[in-house]
């Protein structure tokens, strides 16, 4: 499992938060997911065959855009 920030463009309060956890959390191969409004990211582990279009897809159907993703 590799451990990834993403950057999230777009939310403003913890609904927001909980609504891109959610969505994320229906992706395979995904764990640990957490989303800090303040910091504007969201931290995760993922599994290797985890496409990092499949995070950016999630996030934007959750009504926010992954600006970027880095690995930690």
């Amino acid at each position: 499992m590799k451990k990834i920030v993403i950057y999230i463009q777009g939310m403003h309060c913890a609904s927001c938060a909980s609504n891109i956890e959610k969505s994320l959390s229906k992706i395979n191969g995904i764990k640990n997911i957490r989303v800090n409004v303040i910091m504007k990211k969201g931290y995760a582990e993922i599994e290797d065959n985890v496409k990092e279009e499949d995070i950016k897809n999630a996030v934007k159907k959750a009504g926010y855009t992954a600006t970027k993703l880095e690995y930690e």
